[in-house]
């Protein structure tokens, strides 16, 4: 027979891991002077599995990272909250080496995970001085990069998602970023939105969003994307909708 402290047991854990959640992704990032950052994470249910991070590391250089596991719910969570946690323990010893980073990361999320559970990952490494991004994709939706002069291109994976093998690889690429370039990173959840025809809001109508919105601040590009995709949709959420965004100053 179930008590009612027992039921007041479960309830207060349950709010208690949805405000360690929250709270471990409001974490203000330091000022970098040639950088604007930001993003937003929307939940689907109280527990999701996505989740973005921004670390400072060494030297004016900042960790942009967002992930998305697989499944919904408190699977999806204890399964990111793994690789939040791999993430900021891999970060603190060889933050400046995304390979490095996301080889620990998989071992551990491997380790950790049943066979049919994984996590995508995109780990990117701004350096302030040099304005470029050094960065690996597990497996992730590729981030677009928003030139000043109008052109767009995407940041492809360049390995397989995280806890799939124990020994998976990954190779870092490096691009040369520009005052007024816009990267915007997302998740499942905000391409895959779909209007009450069924049809989905896509890559275009991220890249829509996106280019009327670049000549502005990161917080504002970051609200535009999810005002347009819940004007879209209206309002119908499917899935955890995350949206990160750095622009270059």
């Amino acid at each position: 027979m179930t008590t009612n402290t027992e039921v007041l047991d479960v309830s207060w854990d349950w709010m208690t891991a949805c405000d360690v959640q929250e709270r471990f992704m409001q974490q203000a990032g330091p000022a970098i002077a040639t950088l604007s950052y930001s993003a937003r994470c929307r939940q689907m249910r109280a527990l999701g599995g996505d989740f973005y991070d921004f670390m400072p590391l060494s030297h004016d250089r900042l960790a942009l990272a967002i992930g998305d596991a697989s499944g919904k719910g408190l699977a999806a969570a204890l399964m990111i909250a793994n690789v939040q946690s791999s993430l900021r323990t891999a970060a603190t010893f060889v933050g400046d080496d995304g390979p490095a980073v996301l080889t620990a990361v998989n071992r551990q999320v491997h380790a950790a995970s049943l066979a049919d559970r994984y996590a995508t990952l995109f780990y990117g490494v701004f350096d302030g001085t040099a304005r470029t991004l050094e960065y690996v994709n597990a497996g992730h939706n590729p981030p677009i990069v928003f030139r000043r002069d109008g052109s767009t291109f995407p940041l492809a994976a360049s390995g397989v998602p995280l806890g799939i093998f124990p020994d998976s690889t990954y190779t870092p690429e490096t691009i040369q970023l520009n005052p007024g370039d816009v990267i915007l990173a997302y998740t499942d959840g905000v391409v895959e939105a779909r209007n009450p025809a069924g049809e989905e809001w896509g890559i275009e109508g991220v890249r829509k969003s996106a280019t009327q919105s670049a000549a502005q601040c990161a917080e504002a590009i970051v609200n535009e994307a999810f005002t347009d995709v819940d004007d879209f949709s209206h309002g119908r959420q499917l899935d955890d909708a995350t949206v990160a965004v750095v622009r270059v100053l």
